[in-house]
């Protein structure tokens, strides 16, 4: 009995030193958590890069001012992992798959593995100095990237100025927000409040829905089907818009027709992806309907990076000029109070993306041609027809003096001239036939951009406008004139359209402060909730994927994906 006795109590020892070494010595606990400044400050002063957990970090000075102000402690973690606040910060992190980010970007993976390895038990001051380092360094990234974008896009198009809101201080806006625990709130206010970010990042998620669904089934090609005919594929079609453009009827007696029903419904899919609503349903349209959702999802998440660019403060009045769908809004106090059609670059002369401040408007003004448009486009005609000057009130003067005398074009020898030897100038009066019509709106830039009117008005019944070269045309010139002035004294429509009528170059100042925002969006939701698409005119969405890419790549995943190949024609069902 006493043999049994003194057995057990063995075995009980045994198994009580056994759990005693897995249970972490609260001591040692205690000592891990008081070196742990010094640790990290260890890791991290005077460092360019670190490596966490195997990681490498790069530009840590955001992490070294952040631990420096709060004297190294640690932000995140105890001994036995992520702190109640830290939870909190890698759930806001597993929240960016809905700004359109990866998380994987801000390390959330690694985040978890090392927390769980720390609760079962593998603590070492390395793992927890690991831990918390990349949570840092993944909050400070993720805020940059909601409030500036992912990618800056003068890096990836000449073409493209940015206008994102100043430098900030990031390091001490995210060590306030660690003191007092208000990072929700400090990563809430870092996206753009404009109802239109909000509307297409909404639209994001309904669109992954649709994903995680099935998405849609591709249709067959084929011959365009017109109201009332028979066709096979008119089912599938009927299936495919009512994920995004329903309700369709389907009436048993025509389940193979293009009805009335159907036909309405291609409509709303025409209208909302930039082609000609007829309701025919051509190769276009198809191609168009056949897009993946997964391109569309990618297209979205494109333009939110956009939005991201561009300032927080767009002001009381301004102007947005949306070059891939050819088309302008005035707004005031968040309205729309003017919209139109315009006219843009062709792909080979591209109408960049910038913002400035609308500063005068002329009417009825005089057109300096600029010297690549008088040697690419005006110097073959001329060399054909030297006649075309006059005939267009186009005056000739030399290049090498501001104020010299106009020269007859008929004693120059036009076959001698060439792009790299061109002394002259042109300069077109005003009148019907300027290139700049009767107005012209006035907004100081680099690329010599601006607003103007046009004598030919029929291109504005085109599905697709890229015709200028450069500027924006503009379908109702005197009602927007009207609308920038509408605060002005002295200046309503009927006095606009008599000093048109005049003939006399007058300049207008514009005293209110109205932006003018040209902008490049293949993707939005407007004010009625409808989500659009458009050809990307310019190829600019394929380099920003791209650049995206990278962005993720350089934290472990590099992506695959298509963004399609549309080409849509003009006027094109």
């Amino acid at each position: 009995m006493r043999k049994k006795y003194r057995a057990r109590l063995v075995l009980l020892g045994v198994s009580l030193a056994a759990l005693l070494m897995l249970m972490p010595d609260e001591r040692s606990c205690a000592g891990i958590i008081s070196e742990m400044p010094m640790r990290i400050r260890t890791r991290i002063e005077g460092k360019t890069q670190i490596v966490c957990a195997g990681r490498q970090i790069e530009n840590v000075s955001w992490i070294q001012r952040i631990y420096e102000a709060r004297q190294y402690r640690p932000a995140w973690t105890t001994d036995m992992g992520l702190s109640e606040s830290g939870q909190a910060a890698a759930a806001l992190l597993a929240g960016c798959i809905q700004e359109g980010f990866d998380p994987e970007t801000y390390h959330l993976s690694l985040i978890r593995s090392l927390d769980a390895g720390i609760r079962n038990g593998i603590v070492s001051p390395d793992r927890i100095v690991d831990l918390d380092l990349l949570l840092t360094h993944g909050v400070a990234l993720y805020y940059v990237h909601l409030s500036r974008g992912r990618v800056n896009p003068e890096v990836i198009d000449a073409f493209w100025a940015s206008s994102a809101r100043p430098d900030q201080d990031v390091a001490s806006m995210i060590g306030e927000a660690i003191e007092r625990d208000s990072l929700s709130d400090l990563l809430a206010s870092a996206s753009p409040a404009h109802p239109g970010f909000r509307r297409l990042r909404d639209a994001l998620g309904m669109y992954r829905n649709i994903q995680e669904k099935g998405g849609w089934g591709q249709i067959a090609s084929g011959e365009k089907i017109q109201s009332g005919e028979n066709d096979p594929r008119i089912p599938a079609i009927r299936k495919r818009l009512a994920v995004t453009d329903g309700p369709v009827t389907n009436p048993k007696s025509a389940t193979h027709m293009l009805d009335a029903g159907l036909i309405g419904a291609v409509k709303r899919f025409q209208k909302r992806h930039g082609l000609h609503p007829d309701g025919v349903i051509g190769p276009q349209t198809i191609q168009n309907m056949n897009v993946s959702v997964e391109d569309r999802i990618r297209q979205i998440e494109l333009n939110l990076e956009r939005w991201r660019w561009l300032n927080r403060e767009w002001g009381k009045r301004y102007l947005i000029v949306n070059i891939a769908d050819y088309s302008l809004e005035a707004v005031d106090e968040g309205k729309v109070t003017l919209d139109m059609r315009v006219i843009v670059g062709q792909t080979y002369r591209r109408t960049p993306v910038f913002s400035e401040r609308l500063r005068y408007i002329t009417l009825n003004p005089f057109w300096n041609v600029p010297k690549k448009i008088a040697v690419e486009d005006k110097l073959p005609i001329i060399k054909k027809d030297p006649g075309y000057l006059l005939k267009n009130h186009i005056h000739v003067y030399s290049a090498r003096e501001d104020n010299g005398p106009e020269i007859n074009p008929y004693t120059i020898d036009w076959s001698r001239l060439h792009a790299d030897y061109f002394p002259y100038r042109l300069k077109q009066d005003p009148g019907a036939r300027n290139a700049l019509g009767r107005i012209k709106f006035l907004l100081p830039n680099k690329y010599a951009i601006y607003l103007h009117d046009s004598p030919q008005r029929e291109l504005f019944r085109r599905t697709t406008r890229g015709y200028s070269s450069g500027c924006i045309r503009l379908e109702k010139p005197v009602e927007l004139a009207v609308e920038v002035l509408k605060n002005t004294p002295g200046w309503n429509q009927a006095k606009i359209v008599s000093t048109i009528q005049s003939g006399v170059t007058t300049v207008i100042p514009v005293k209110e402060e109205i932006m003018v925002y040209l902008l490049y969006w293949t993707a939005w939701v407007d004010e009625t909730g409808t989500i659009n698409f458009r050809e990307d005119i310019y190829d600019r969405d394929r380099p920003l994927w791209i650049a995206i890419q990278d962005v993720d790549k350089a934290y472990e995943r590099m992506k695959e994906v298509s963004l399609g190949n549309l080409v849509i024609k003009p006027d094109a069902s």
